[in-house]
């Protein structure tokens, strides 16, 4: 058992350590070299994990889909449930180097060898998920496409991060978010509806709904 464990640290701290490089200057910028250095690893150490960077960066492109269990395990996912998870993917980027690298080794996916080719797919196939719930529920205008309306989701998420990384190092990414929902919601929401949801981060909705 103290070996396993000794092997998963090792393992985490060059995950760690690539996703350190990645997030700072890409994949092709990134050397191994500098990935060991940081770890502070042996080269076998890494080559007994992963046999090539792309191997390192398969790997925390496949993590970032963890974030997408909780909404697997919702009972009701709807609007709101896609709203929540965009908001807490926003403070990931905020907190986590390893979903900052994940999500810039996505949008750089052309510069590896094997990249997840269906990432944005699966980020769409899961918000179409939510918005299909919500078009059953008669949370969605009858006109608007659920799945049209997930692509346009996601890829605003994509360059509403991008903007909020270039400007302000992602510090207002939240409030680029909430303006998303906003402007979307008063779009595709019928207005009898529009009390349901809660553009806001839930932290936000809780503190205002305790204050």
């Amino acid at each position: 058992m103290a070996r396993q464990e000794r092997a998963e640290q090792t393992r985490n701290a060059i995950l760690e350590a690539a996703a350190s490089r990645f997030d700072t200057v890409g994949f092709l910028g990134a050397s191994l070299s500098d990935i060991l250095s940081e770890a502070g690893v042996t080269k076998g150490a890494l080559y007994f994990h992963f046999k090539a960077k792309e191997d390192l960066a398969d790997a925390l492109v496949e993590e970032q889909f963890g974030m997408l269990d909780p909404i697997t395990t919702v009972e009701s996912p709807g609007l709101q449930t896609l709203i929540d998870w965009s908001h807490d993917l926003a403070r990931s980027l905020q907190t986590d180097v390893r979903v900052r690298a994940s999500i810039r080794l996505v949008i750089e996916q052309g510069s590896f060898v094997s990249p997840a080719g269906n990432a944005y797919k699966r980020w769409i196939d899961t918000a179409h998920g939510c918005l299909l719930a919500a078009k059953a529920a008669g949370d969605l205008r009858k006109e608007v496409n659920a799945h049209d309306l997930a692509q346009f989701v996601v890829a605003s998420f994509t360059g509403i991060q991008l903007s909020s990384q270039v400007l302000t190092g992602r510090a207002d990414l939240s409030e680029r978010v909430t303006f998303m929902w906003n402007t979307i919601l008063h779009s595709v929401v019928p207005p009898r509806r529009l009390h349901k949801f809660a553009a806001t981060p839930p932290s936000a909705v809780a503190h205002a709904a305790s204050g």
